[in-house]
């Protein structure tokens, strides 16, 4: 079944006429429109729209068989509830905060801070919390802050969240690549490339991870790596930037603490998102900047100022459902997805035995040169191919086999993973997945 909008994407648009008008070259532009980063995505979408049947393993995209549209309506009421019995505002009060335009940080910042204390045992200053239009408009807020002149850089893991790179092409903030192991990022590495980048005369500003079922590649970081970033964070002086989207999806048992909920002084700048847990239409997210200014203040407040001439307040309508969200359910996130959770660990578990079953010792392609990662949790899991994984060869996939997925080189600004693709298996049913990962196999001999 398609979406309205993607019914509505399906249809050819004809070029604009030009009748002696301007035309603009893209060369002419910024150069982030022509940037691979930011078309990657546009590709991924088009490939799709033009191949619906096939079994798509390239969205990154939250499950979506419990929703159900009535909840939006019990989620604003819930939330009007609260504006009036709880926080005892008057029915105009009510109706100008739901209407109106609203505060540049947010008014759900309490219910925020409410979650974290009771999800992650992170005690945080409401007033540290700015809420954002999706975690994407928190990462340019932070990077363009973070970016005063030409010797200021961030550093990431490669491979590394697209839209993360994509928000550092659109504020001019160079990347240094970091390697990446099955533990997450490479902490000798960073330091090696701290070093380099001082003795080149940047600035380092500080370090984007993710330390739980990372985007793309499903690497989580141990507890004591967890400890020695924070430590070298104060050693060398950068700020973390710490983006946690998948961490109430882990595979059962205790969570390991966010970096956040282990810093105390100050070094972690968080990002977080309700666009997999509560659902990704309502675009909302927040950052938490609690970082002291010399002149008095938040790091919230600075941010605040960038997102007042960007977006000017997030959506009040949507902050209300997503508060209405939260106050149904206890400020628990974790509490509201346990059915998610499932869902995704059965996925998890049906892509790897596919995989098993086909290419590992007992399989019919056993030897075929194709490897993989198993995460403990999240939405996406590795393959290592035996050939090249391009975009050319993922329009072959999709029309000869009927299968898609996301190639890696994508993560790396195109510059590696060029034998590897990213199975997302968050929207599919097991038997969808078994389908998939035969159609997968078909590919893999039809190559050989």
């Amino acid at each position: 079944m398609t979406s309205v909008s993607e019914r509505l994407g399906s249809a050819p648009v004809p070029p604009p006429a030009v009748l002696g008008g301007v035309r603009l070259d893209a060369a002419d532009l910024h150069a982030s429109v022509s940037d691979p980063c930011l078309t990657s995505m546009t590709l991924l979408n088009d490939i799709t729209g033009r191949h619906p049947d096939a079994v798509s393993f390239a969205a990154g995209r939250p499950y979506e068989g419990f929703y159900e549209v009535s909840a939006l309506g019990d989620h604003l009421g819930a939330f009007e509830r609260h504006l009036a019995d709880d926080l005892g505002l008057s029915p105009e009060a009510v109706r100008r905060t739901l209407f109106q335009y609203g505060r540049t940080k947010g008014f759900i910042h309490h219910l925020i801070a409410r979650h974290l204390a009771n999800d992650e045992r992170m005690v945080v200053d409401p007033e540290s919390v700015l809420v954002t239009t999706g975690c994407q408009e928190a990462m340019v807020l932070v990077l363009r802050a973070l970016r005063r002149d030409h010797r200021d850089v961030v550093l990431t893991a490669y491979p590394s969240y697209v839209g993360f790179l994509g928000a550092t092409r659109l504020v001019d903030m160079p990347v240094r690549p970091v390697a990446e192991g099955p533990g997450g990022i490479d902490l000798d590495d960073l330091a090696e490339q701290i070093r380099r980048a001082r003795a080149e005369g940047l600035r380092p500003r500080a370090c984007y991870v993710v330390p739980d079922f990372a985007n793309p590649s499903g690497a989580s970081m141990s507890r004591a790596d967890r400890r020695r970033l924070l430590e070298l964070a104060d050693q060398e002086d950068f700020l973390v930037l710490e983006d946690n989207p998948y961490s109430m999806f882990h595979g059962g048992g205790d969570r390991l603490p966010t970096l956040k909920s282990l810093d105390t002084g100050h070094r972690v700048v968080y990002f977080g998102s309700f666009a997999k847990t509560a659902f990704a239409g309502a675009r909302v997210g927040y950052v938490v900047a609690d970082q002291p200014m010399t002149g008095g203040g938040l790091f919230a407040d600075e941010l605040a100022k960038l997102k007042s001439m960007l977006t000017l307040n997030t959506s009040t309508v949507a902050q209300a459902v997503v508060g209405g969200f939260l106050l149904r359910n206890g400020c628990s996130v974790e509490r509201a997805t346990v059915r998610e959770a499932q869902v995704y660990r059965d996925n998890l578990r049906a892509v790897a035995s596919g995989l098993r079953g086909h290419f590992g010792d007992d399989g019919p392609l056993r030897g075929s040169g194709v490897s993989w990662n198993v995460p403990a949790g999240g939405m996406f899991i590795v393959v290592t191919l035996p050939f090249r994984a391009d975009d050319a060869l993922l329009e072959y996939s999709a029309e000869r086999f009927g299968v898609l997925w996301t190639p890696m080189y994508h993560f790396y600004a195109g510059d590696g993973g060029s034998h590897q693709i990213r199975l997302s298996f968050s929207v599919l049913s097991p038997e969808r997945i078994d389908v998939g990962i035969g159609r997968l196999a078909a590919l893999v001999a039809d190559r050989a």
